[in-house]
């Protein structure tokens, strides 16, 4: 498992972000307004209140000093005192008080972006599913709703932050506009050149974000794998752990060398940044100390715009400081839009409505159809040319890689052929609203999932609304009633190791629960793609056979690389270097004498010997 970070960093090229800084801030604007309206008007609210506080700890020397200066009685100016006193403790307890209200929403605005992208992963396109660039785009996405400082839920302070900055440049612009023109414009100046360089070094990470999400990607896959319980026996078997952490510690050595780039980038922009406010402090006291010179300043006067000037020198650094972490938060928003804006292969909503019926009778035609993986040398399919018909029994078989599932996925429409065509009863399955299309199907694939919940959520695959009287009748006929009546909770047990109360089931009892779960869904068209693989073959032909039985009449392919569990088939293809190499029923395959027949001898003479497969 080599890894190489000069092949990494070639992969990635500057891109453009697709959503500039003020589209990602009317996204997320808008975005809150129609979720949680409260965050939008508690940010204001806070901009105002501190607006307030920094206007009033401005004025409060020089009003106490100008007073001073008038005479004024102990008691007139003990009860000035006091009142900036109790509107500053006014201020900051309003403050404090927005401030931890806002962050229940804005907490909720960030999960409410987490819950799209899982939307999104789940109901995607399925080749997308299967395209890496894709994948990185989820795995980045994914990564930026997963804490309270991620840009989802911290461009909030940032934009309050940013809000309250620029009203208080614009004040004390307007304060020390009275002093001499040129200093603002000399000021302004160095702001525009600071503000170009941090813009231009902040966009480093988004410029190599691919990259980082490459790193991240691989860590969390070995991460994963490491706490998973199913590798446990494996990994003290064969010494894997050793291996493990090796790779993972030269994936994280990368890593952070790309930070260390990363950081050596953010120096130099606070190396230019601090030399640029030396210059503006510069040429404002430079200005500010003629002015004390000449005698044209009272004392009050003095400290105000020695105050003014601390904090628009402050205020500006503060602006610089805003716009380049709302940069970064608008680059990684930009990340988690690029993923959830990525535009979807098939028509999932927007085709011809399907409603899955029994009594509709349903045919699948393949017309010259030919499917090539992307990147792949030559086709996975060539020109497949197949009808399946209603209530028909289709057995689909061939040696490893011939292109079995490819073909199933094809079938399923999870995949869109290269060349030619399918077709739902002559209408071509592109032009279907897909998702009313899987409706169809009842499938029970080779990596079957069986989630971490109940049984009776893994057969219904929901926890909403069951049908528990169907559900128990499916589980009678696939024969699983006494197991589940020997379960203190019965159907409501769960199944695997993350609940206390969980269950593990034996290879014969998960295809049993697979069978409850297709019979549950109760689809016209039954798909099995070698789900019984790790059974032994009478196992594997017993449940075939069970299959068969509970789906009578229904359209239906079963997969299998043991030539003798689908010989009850109406049918049976044998695929051969992605082609259709022989076709008919079992024993005219055998009188046909060809490689189908070749095979059948060779796996009857195994077990004939006693072999185990």
């Amino acid at each position: 498992m080599p890894v190489s970070s000069k092949g990494l960093t070639a992969q990635h090229r500057k891109q453009k972000p697709a959503h500039s800084l003020g589209q990602n801030m009317i996204y997320m604007i808008s975005l809150a307004w129609k979720q949680r309206r409260s965050v939008i008007l508690l940010a204001l609210t806070m901009a105002v209140v501190a607006i307030l506080l920094s206007l009033t700890q401005l004025f409060i020397v020089p009003t106490i000093l100008g007073v001073v200066e008038t005479n004024v009685s102990v008691t007139e100016l003990t009860g000035i005192i006091l009142a900036f006193t109790g509107i500053l403790i006014l201020l900051r307890a309003a403050w404090s008080y927005f401030s931890s209200c806002s962050q229940f929403g804005r907490i909720e605005v960030r999960l409410i972006i987490g819950s799209m992208i899982q939307n999104k992963a789940l109901t995607m396109s399925y080749p997308d599913i299967l395209d890496q660039k894709v994948r990185k785009k989820m795995d980045k996405a994914s990564m930026l709703v997963t804490s309270n400082s991620a840009a989802t839920e911290a461009v909030w302070t940032t934009l309050v932050n940013l809000l309250k900055n620029i009203v208080e440049f614009i004040v004390f612009l307007f304060l020390l506009a009275a002093l001499n023109p040129l200093m603002i414009i000399a000021v302004l100046a160095t702001t525009i050149v600071s503000f170009s360089v941090s813009n231009y070094l902040n966009g480093w990470g988004y410029r190599h974000r691919e990259e980082e999400a490459e790193y991240s990607r691989r860590m969390n896959y070995l991460s994963e794998k490491s706490r998973d319980y199913t590798l446990a026996k494996d990994v003290r078997i064969f010494g894997m752990q050793g291996w493990i952490e090796d790779v993972y510690n030269s994936m994280l050595g990368l890593y952070r060398s790309f930070l260390a780039r990363g950081e050596r980038v953010c120096i130099w922009g606070n190396i230019i940044d601090v030399i640029l406010a030396l210059m503006r402090n510069g040429i404002v006291y430079f200005f500010l100390l003629g002015a004390v010179l000449q005698g044209g300043m009272s004392a009050p006067q003095f400290v105000l715009y020695f105050h003014t000037v601390n904090l628009f020198t402050g205020g500006i650094g503060r602006i610089m400081t805003d716009l380049a972490a709302l940069r970064k938060q608008s680059l990684d928003i930009c990340a988690v839009r690029e993923f959830l804006d990525y535009p979807e292969t098939f028509q999932l909503e927007q085709g011809i409505p399907i409603t899955p019926n029994l009594n509709i009778p349903y045919q699948i035609e393949l017309q010259d159809v030919s499917f090539c993986y992307p990147e792949a040398e030559k086709n996975t399919l060539s020109h497949i040319s197949l009808t399946i018909r209603q209530g028909e029994k289709l057995a689909v078989v061939g040696l490893n890689g011939a292109g079995k599932t490819t073909l199933v996925k094809l079938i399923c429409g999870f995949l869109d052929p290269t060349e030619g065509k399918v077709l739902l009863n002559n209408i071509d399955i592109r032009t279907y609203n897909r998702r009313d299309y899987y409706q169809l199907f009842s499938a029970v694939f080779q990596d079957f999932s069986v989630l971490d919940v109940t049984i009776a959520e893994n057969i219904a695959q929901t926890d909403e609304n069951i049908n528990n009287a169907f559900m128990e009748r499916c589980i009678h006929q696939a024969g699983l009633t006494e197991k589940i009546k020997q379960l203190p909770a019965g159907v409501k047990t769960h199944i695997g190791k993350v609940f206390e109360d969980g269950i593990e089931l034996s290879g014969g009892e998960l295809q049993r629960l697979m069978l409850a779960r297709a019979l549950y869904k109760n689809a016209p068209i039954i798909v099995l793609d070698e789900p019984t693989s790790a059974l032994d073959p009478i196992a594997e032909s017993e449940i075939y056979h069970k299959y068969s039985e509970l789906t009578d009449g229904r359209m239906a392919v079963y997969i299998s690389h043991r030539l003798a569990s689908t010989r009850f088939c109406h049918r049976i293809i044998l695929i051969a270097e992605g082609r259709i190499a022989e076709e008919g029923t079992h024993d005219e395959l055998l009188a046909h004498n060809g490689h189908y027949a070749d095979l059948f001898e060779i796996q009857s003479k195994y077990y004939r010997e006693g072999g185990v497969q």
